[in-house]
């Protein structure tokens, strides 16, 4: 029986569809990268002249990579008035943290814990993309992970299922708003379904081999929240799962997206992932692979041109069912639809509203709003932080301090080359201070690009005397470390998390001649800091954040805003601890029994516990914690019990604090972690202010699912914990009763 997907549109599209030869609804559901200079002549011969043609004769139903209103318009213009129907194409961009004017990237802004900043941040994205002519993003990536090896952590929310699921829903609104056919916004996908971020070895595109309770409990809960807010489109992944590529696994797409949840979108493949089913050994050739995907729920195919070319002799054979076509091309219409385009294909199309819309002020001040809520204060021994404005004499060491090149991150669609404010011309707009600079050592031996390896210098050490004599002159230090914008992202797994290139030994030189440093660290994904962690007195987790880089650093050293971020990822002691998460199942030997006995769950050369754990973060004034109170000892079935918690301000600064609930369950049918972020609220005091925050815990407070994905609530004996980070410490035990 067919499924309604929007009522308001059931009866249009499947007027169009009645149109449709079998070809036309194929060519729906094919997907080209754009392919040539559309503004210019059509292609003669070769394989953009094949793929012209097939837009002219409707066989293209979407494109990507043509962006600017003027490409836009002409892509368009074709599959408008060329095309026997005239169906609108959907056009496609990776706007992963911004368009032009960029957010910090996706990890980053996770680190603020701002829901309302975040969807504030896909907002401006959306806007400033369509405003050039694109409606459709391939974003958020919403996959969980707990290996920082793996390059694509930079485009997540960290290894929290809860905070993920927020962050999602936050950013599926922000992009398509409350509207998706209003001007400003576009339509989002959730990326990459499924288990993405489990890659073995955090190696991309790896082998993924997870269990049921892995599944269900980590990975799916975030895709689950996109499906709530309405999200437009899945994307799914490289990966194999149980040893089925999901671009071909019915389980993911049939079953669970498109059955158990009942999604009324459409799902697009990942750039050529039905063809890459041949190398996995899963489909013989592309004819196959073509038959796997569409059977299995994959409506889209992107750039593997597999579906164009096979699947209308697969419904002749009677290997695929015109039905599955009918029920891809639904889906796509109706999503087209959706955005408006059949009543104005060319909406997106306005020159005047793209040159008012680029880059104007008001992004520039929401991505530095959200730069700023996005640093995490690590460590500030002796209030080290913020500096004094006036009568220091600072040196700023390191090549990424002058960079307005690596700030801006990977996935930086339109955003130009050294557009970033540095920090350097950040610091510099203080001007009470005697700032030198000097670049001690180069990162990179070559200009980085996008798709291509990223070269480290590891030989040149010319800059080390210049850097060490500034510091001998210098009251404070402060040393911008890290990595390249491109060394994180797709295709950048690292095997070492450490400083790349000579920056450690840098590092260690300018700190045998001054103490007084401040390591600002410009990264990606988490690093492995264990000797700067030991020795440096202040440092500052400032991530790569954008466009207004440079000035949301400036303001946080100084002071000019008080850091409030903390952390979606746990920072390991060593690589050799990876992956390493706070939410953990306990062992049947958790802790040392003493003495010298070695058989305990532990590492013989570094301890279990990571440098800075998940949901950790310091401010330049202190809060205390106090007066855990729980209204009740019990709650039975569709109850709840309240928990109250005093928060104070011991401190000399106004500040924000992220206050963290958690919950263990001691005892259940399937092991639980030993603590799982349940909720959290914000909160900013005034020094001496105390408040207090009331928390509620009920039924969904405290389910799980099961090997089999049922959603269960089962009765026992649980432990609530409240604080600033995983780490917390107050605690209170109560039980739960479902009779």
């Amino acid at each position: 029986m067919k499924t309604s997907l929007n009522p308001k549109f059931d009866q249009k599209v499947d007027s169009i569809l009645s149109l449709m030869t079998l070809e036309e609804k194929i060519g729906q559901m094919n997907q080209y990268n754009g392919f040539w200079e559309v503004t210019g002549p059509a292609p003669e011969g070769g394989d953009a002249a094949i793929k012209y043609e097939q837009l002219r004769k409707g066989l293209v139903g979407s494109m990507l990579n043509v962006n600017g209103v003027e490409n836009v318009r002409a892509v368009q213009k074709i599959a408008v008035e060329e095309t026997r129907l005239g169906i609108p194409l959907i056009i496609g961009y990776d706007v992963i943290h911004g368009y032009k004017t960029l957010s910090p990237i996706p990890l980053a802004e996770s680190a603020s814990w701002d829901l309302d900043a975040i969807r504030k941040s896909s907002e401006v994205a959306a806007a400033e993309a369509a405003a050039a002519g694109i409606n459709w993003t391939f974003a958020p990536m919403v996959d969980i992970t707990r290996d920082a090896r793996w390059g694509r952590v930079m485009e997540g929310a960290g290894e929290d299922p809860y905070l993920g699921s927020k962050i999602a829903y936050a950013r599926v609104k922000g992009f398509q708003g409350d509207d998706l056919s209003a001007i400003n916004t576009i339509a989002a996908s959730a990326k990459h379904f499924a288990a993405y971020g489990f890659s073995e070895s955090g190696r991309d595109y790896n082998t993924v081999d997870i269990g049921t309770s892995t599944l269900y409990n980590l990975v799916l809960p975030p895709f689950q929240a996109t499906v709530d807010a309405d999200v437009k489109t899945f994307m799914n992944s490289f990966n194999v799962l149980n040893g089925i590529p999901a671009t071909g696994n019915s389980f993911l797409q049939r079953d669970i997206l498109k059955g158990k949840w009942n999604y009324k979108g459409f799902v697009v493949s990942d750039w050529g992932s039905i063809g890459e089913m041949i190398p996995h050994g899963f489909a013989k050739d592309g004819k196959q692979a073509a038959e796997l995907a569409a059977n299995a729920g994959s409506d889209m195919d992107m750039e593997s041109r597999l579906y164009v070319e096979h699947l209308a002799a697969l419904v002749k054979e009677g290997k695929v069912k015109e039905s599955v076509i009918d029920d891809a091309v639904r889906r796509i219409l109706t999503v087209k639809y959706e955005l408006g385009l059949f009543d104005d294909p060319y909406k997106y199309c306005d020159e005047a509203r793209e040159k008012a819309e680029t880059g104007k002020p008001a992004f520039h001040e929401a991505v530095l709003d959200m730069a700023k809520k996005s640093i995490v204060l690590l460590k500030n021994e002796n209030q080290l932080l913020p500096l004094k404005k006036e009568g220091l004499k600072i040196a700023l060491i390191g090549q990424l301090a002058a960079d307005k090149d690596s700030p801006l991150g990977s996935w930086r669609a339109l955003g130009e080359s050294n557009s970033a404010v540095s920090v350097l011309e950040g610091l510099q707009k203080y001007n009470g201070n005697n700032l030198r600079f000097e670049q001690g050592v180069r990162l990179t031996d070559e200009t980085p690009v996008f798709i291509k390896e990223t070269k480290i210098n590891t030989t040149d050490r010319t800059g080390f005397e210049a850097a060490k004599t500034e510091a001998r002159r210098a009251d404070v230090v402060v040393m911008v470390l890290g990595e390249h914008g491109f060394q994180s992202g797709e295709g950048r797994s690292r095997t070492q998390l450490d400083l790349p290139g000579l920056q450690q030994e840098l590092l260690e030189e300018v700190y045998k001649i001054n103490k007084n440093i401040v390591l600002v660290l410009m990264n990606g994904r988490p690093l492995v800091i264990d000797w700067a962690a030991n020795h440096i007195p202040a440092i500052v987790e400032a991530w790569h954040l954008g466009t207004e880089s440079g000035n949301a650093i400036a303001q946080v050293l100084y002071g000019d805003y008080n850091p409030s971020g903390k952390l979606p990822m746990s920072f390991p002691k060593t690589v050799g601890q990876v992956p390493i998460y706070y939410n953990h199942n306990s062992t049947g030997r958790p802790g040392n029994p003493g003495g010298d006995i070695v058989f305990w769950s532990h590492y013989m050369d570094a301890p279990n516990e990571p440098q800075f754990p998940f949901g950790f973060g310091l401010s330049y004034t202190t809060f205390a914690y106090s007066n855990l109170k729980l209204n009740s000892d019990s709650f039975a079935k569709t109850g709840s019990i309240k928990v109250s918690v005093d928060l104070s301000n011991t401190g000399n600064y106004a500040g924000k604090e992220t206050v963290q609930l958690y919950i263990h369950d001691l005892y259940a049918s399937v092991t639980r972690p030993v603590r799982e972020l349940k909720d959290f609220q914000q909160i900013e005091l005034q020094p001496g202010e105390t408040k207090t925050l009331v928390f509620t815990i009920d039924e969904k407070t405290i389910g799980f699912y099961d090997n089999d994905g049922k959603w269960v609530v089962e009765p026992g004996d649980f432990k609530v914990f409240i604080g600033g980070s995983s780490q917390a410490d107050l605690e209170a035990e109560f039980k739960y009763n479902d009779k």
